[in-house]
C-alpha cells in the first residue's frame, strides 16, 4: 500500500503532508489539463489521475492522517509484517 500511496502523491505532484482540499484542489488543476474533453491528450493521463485522487482520497477520508511512510505502516501493518518472511 504504500507504492501505491506514494505512486498516487507522484502522479498528482503532490507532498506527503496535505489536506483533503489541497488533494481536490490538485485534482481539479490536473484534470482541467488532461481531460479528454478539454485536450487531445489520450496517453490515459486522465485515468491515472482519477486512480491516484481515488486512493488518496480514500485514504484520507478512512484515517485521517498524513501520507508519511511511518503514517501508512501503521494502518497497514500486515503488508509490512509479510514482508519480513518473504525469501
Amino acid at each position: 500500500m504504500k507504492k501505491k500511496i506514494t505512486k498516487a502523491l507522484e502522479i498528482l505532484s503532490l507532498p506527503g503532508f496535505i489536506t483533503k482540499n489541497d488533494i481536490k484542489k490538485r485534482y481539479r488543476q490536473l484534470a482541467k489539463r488532461y481531460h479528454p474533453d478539454l485536450s487531445e491528450d489520450e496517453s490515459g493521463k486522465m485515468e491515472e489521475i482519477a486512480r491516484a485522487y481515488e486512493l488518496l482520497m480514500e485514504y484520507i477520508e478512512n484515517f485521517h492522517y498524513s501520507f508519511d511512510s511511518e503514517e501508512i505502516s501503521r494502518q497497514y501493518p500486515h503488508e509490512e509484517h509479510s514482508e519480513k518472511f518473504k525469501l
